[in-house]
C-alpha cells in the first residue's frame, strides 16, 4: 500500500463511490479505503443477521423470518427519481449495466387521517378524493401554469416572476387553498418543512417539473429503485472505478490522516502508509471537520403485508405532511418487498423516519408506525446529520454531508457536484462512457 495515488477516498457510501468512478474515469489513481467489511457505508443494505448485529446484539433473527440471504435491508429509505440527477448520471455512466430497477408501484399523501394516491395522470386527478371539484380546475391551471412557462416568453409568465415571486404569492396567485398547498409542496416537490414558502419559486417550480416529468416517464409513481436494494447503488460505480484502475479495500483499518503543515497528504493503516495529493471521505471519518445541523430517527418495520390503504401495493411511498400532525418536519414511509429482492416471500420493509424535533424522537414517528399495521419486528435507530465546517481547499480534505431526512438522492448528487467544483474549479460534466468492447480492449492491456 506503500504508493503515491492522486486520491484516496475513505468510506464507501454513495456520494464517495460516485465521485471515485467519475476521477478513474477522468484518468486519476485513486485509491479507495473502507473499514467497514461491505460497500455502502452509511447508505449499505445489509442481511438480516448484519441488521441484528447493528441494533440488537447478541439476538438472533426470528426463525420465521426465513434465509438470512433473502434480506438486503436499506440502512436509509430513499428512492431514485425516474428524471433525477443520479438517473442521469447512472446512465451517463453506463452504471445501469450493473444494476436492474424497478419501478416504486404508488405514491400516497396522508391527508385528513386517510391515505390517499398522489394522481398519476388526469383520470387519477379527476377522481381524487384530495380535492374538490373547484379546487381540482384551480391546481389544474396552477399545474398549466408551470407546464408552459417559458423563461422567453413573457406572455407565459401571467404577471409571475419566479426569481422575485415567492412560492407563496405564486399559490395565492391561483387562490389554492392549505391543504392543495401543503400537497403540492410536501407530496411533489418533496420539501421536508414550509420554509420554501417565504423563498423565491423558481426552485420549487423546478422541484414540481421535476416530480411531474419523473411521474410522466413510467406513470404510476415517479420512483424507482435497484433490486437487491440501494447498496447495489456504491458497488456499481466501485465497479466502474476498478475497471479504470481504482484500487479498492475493504476491512481496511484507517488509524491515521497524515498531514504536512496542515495540508492532508496520504492516510496510514497500520504500519504502511499510502499519499495522495488530496482525500474524500465522509463525515465518520473527520468528526474533527464536521458540525452537527440536525439528526434523523429511521424506524426499519418487517410486515407480513402491504401498507394498508395501498391498493397492495408492493412498494410505496406515503408522505406525511406536518401539517396534518402538527409537525415542523413531514414523516416519510418508504416500502419495498419480496418484489424487489430485498425481502423473503410474502414479507414487506417499511421504513419510517423524520427529523428529529423533540427529546421523544420515538413518539415524532409513532403517526408513521400506525398506518403500517401489525409489525413483525421493528428496529430503531437515530443518526446525527453532519456537514463539513471547511470547502477542503487548505487542508486537501474533501468532506461529504451526511444522508438527510429527504426520501430521494436529488441531494446527494447536489453534494457529488459541489465536492467535484471545490476539487476541479469547474462543473461537473459527465463524458459518455465507453462501451463494453471499448473497455474489453482496455483491459486487455
Amino acid at each position: 500500500m506503500d504508493e503515491e495515488y492522486d486520491i484516496i477516498v475513505l468510506g464507501t457510501g454513495l456520494t464517495e463511490c460516485i465521485l471515485s468512478g467519475i476521477f478513474s474515469v477522468e484518468g486519476k489513481k485513486v485509491l479507495h479505503m473502507d473499514r467497514q467489511d461491505h460497500y455502502g457505508g452509511e447508505s449499505a443494505s445489509l442481511t438480516l443477521s448484519q441488521i441484528y448485529a447493528k441494533y440488537r446484539p447478541g439476538e438472533q433473527p426470528k426463525a420465521s423470518l426465513g434465509r438470512d440471504r433473502d434480506w438486503n435491508v436499506d440502512l436509509i429509505p430513499k428512492f431514485l427519481m425516474a428524471n433525477g440527477e443520479l438517473t442521469n448520471i447512472l446512465l451517463h455512466t453506463d452504471v445501469t449495466r450493473y444494476l436492474e430497477f424497478k419501478q416504486i408501484s404508488g405514491s400516497y399523501v396522508f391527508r385528513d387521517g386517510k391515505i390517499a394516491k398522489v394522481p398519476s395522470n388526469e383520470m387519477e386527478a379527476i377522481r381524487s378524493p384530495l380535492m374538490g371539484l373547484f379546487e381540482k380546475r384551480r391546481m389544474k391551471r396552477f399545474l398549466e401554469f408551470i407546464g408552459s412557462y417559458d423563461e422567453n416568453t413573457p406572455s407565459t409568465h401571467q404577471g409571475l416572476n419566479l426569481d422575485t415571486n415567492t412560492m407563496a404569492e405564486v399559490y395565492a396567485k391561483f387562490g389554492l387553498e392549505a391543504g392543495t398547498k401543503d400537497f403540492i409542496g410536501h407530496a411533489m416537490g418533496l420539501y421536508l418543512d414550509d420554509a420554501y414558502l417565504n423563498k423565491p419559486a423558481r426552485e420549487a417550480v423546478d422541484r414540481i417539473v421535476l416530480y411531474l416529468g419523473s411521474m410522466a416517464r413510467y406513470g404510476k409513481s415517479p420512483y424507482l429503485y435497484p433490486l437487491y436494494g440501494l447498496g447495489e447503488l456504491p458497488q456499481g460505480f466501485a465497479r466502474l472505478s476498478a475497471i479504470y484502475g481504482g484500487t479498492y479495500m475493504l476491512e481496511k483499518p484507517i488509524d491515521e490522516v497524515v498531514y504536512e503543515d496542515g495540508v492532508a497528504v496520504g492516510v496510514r493503516s497500520g504500519d504502511e502508509t499510502a499519499k495522495a495529493k488530496l482525500i474524500i471521505g465522509d463525515p465518520t471519518y473527520f468528526r474533527e471537520k464536521v458540525r452537527k445541523i440536525g439528526a434523523v430517527i429511521r424506524a426499519i418495520c418487517i410486515l407480513g403485508h402491504p401498507i394498508p390503504n395501498t391498493d397492495n401495493a408492493d412498494s410505496a411511498q406515503v408522505i406525511i405532511p406536518q401539517n396534518q400532525v402538527g409537525r415542523k418536519h413531514d414523516i416519510y414511509i418508504a416500502c419495498v418487498s419480496a418484489a424487489h429482492n430485498v425481502s423473503a416471500k410474502d414479507h414487506y420493509i417499511a421504513m419510517v423516519s423524520t427529523v428529529i424535533e423533540t427529546s421523544n424522537p420515538l413518539a415524532e414517528i409513532t403517526p408513521g408506525i400506525r398506518l403500517l399495521g401489525t409489525v413483525i419486528e421493528k428496529f430503531i435507530g437515530v443518526d446525527d446529520i453532519y456537514e463539513p465546517m471547511e470547502d477542503g481547499s487548505k487542508d486537501h480534505v474533501y468532506i461529504s454531508k451526511s444522508y438527510d431526512a429527504t426520501s430521494h438522492f436529488e441531494t446527494t448528487t447536489d453534494d457529488v457536484k459541489n465536492i467535484y467544483r471545490r476539487i476541479t474549479g469547474k462543473d461537473l460534466v459527465l463524458k459518455q462512457r465507453t462501451t463494453v468492447e471499448e473497455e474489453e480492449s482496455l483491459n486487455a492491456y
